[in-house]
């Protein structure tokens, strides 16, 4: 069973179940006292074919009371998800994901994975706090990021099932491409043989305003604490970094995420 809070979360787990009756009825929403924001969610579930409940808070606090601490403030209203959820819905098999993009390259046309002139990839390598995870989610689904590659000895349920990703996302871990794969580094070479170029985020690296990114391009992110691991870092084609100016030594994975993600989009746009 997986409780979500936070208008934003529930909102699109609601989204990702329009159409789906067999997954609506998974889904139950309860809540008290609703204001202007609560009822327009529940229009919408009910819409869905969701259940709504009529509760109140000491029920609400029970059904998140053993969330993370940052998850447990519901206002007012609380979505709980039994059975397989639809994950499957943007939780792609990557050797699959891939060979659809090279068929839809090769064709010249565009369709839902990829074009031939825009795809980008974001690898996260081991990134382990769940807020940064989510922000950067967000930064992900905004600049149009075609797939995010994770590692499996994080766990998917690190992202699939994780309430505090999904609230700090805005709900776009529900619609972002993810593929967990076994092996980041044999997952980059297969991109690389399909044509992608790999930029690898670490200071020292060229300035992102000095450089130019291809087309196709996967962007790695290294860990909080570490950086790239050492065999990603010697299949980058090139280590890109931002101009800072402050006193510490680096921004948050998060927000450097989002700074570069922005700089392959307006580049990309610019063409």
């Amino acid at each position: 069973m997986q409780i979500f809070t936070g208008f934003h979360a529930v909102e699109e787990n609601l989204k990702s179940v329009s159409g789906k009756k067999n997954l609506a009825e998974q889904m139950q929403i309860f809540y008290c006292n609703p204001g202007p924001r609560v009822k327009k969610i529940l229009e919408q579930a009910a819409s869905f074919g969701v259940k709504c409940n009529s509760t109140d808070k000491k029920n609400l606090d029970a059904l998140v009371k053993n969330l993370p601490q940052g998850a447990r403030d519901h206002r007012g209203i609380v979505l709980q998800i039994s059975g397989e959820n639809s994950r499957a819905e943007n939780f792609v098999e990557f050797d699959l994901w891939l060979e659809e993009f090279i068929a839809a390259s090769e064709a010249n046309e565009e369709n839902e994975i990829a074009s031939k002139k825009c795809a980008t990839v974001l690898v996260l390598d081991s990134i382990t706090d769940v807020h940064n995870v989510g922000a950067i989610l967000r930064s992900a689904d905004q600049f149009g990021v075609a797939l995010v590659l994770v590692p499996s000895h994080r766990g998917a349920a690190d992202i699939s099932q994780n309430e505090i990703v999904a609230r700090t996302s805005a709900g776009a871990s529900n619609w972002v491409k993810i593929a967990i794969v076994p092996n980041l580094v044999r997952s980059v070479q297969k991109l690389k043989q399909a044509g992608f170029w790999v930029y690898g985020a670490d200071a020292g690296g060229t300035q992102i305003q000095d450089g130019t990114f291809a087309e196709n391009c996967v962007l790695i992110m290294g860990s909080e604490g570490n950086g790239i691991s050492r065999l990603l870092r010697e299949e980058c084609d090139s280590i890109v970094s931002i101009p800072t100016c402050g006193r510490i030594d680096s921004l948050n994975v998060s927000v450097a995420t989002g700074i570069l993600l922005y700089e392959i989009f307006r580049q990309k746009n610019l063409r």
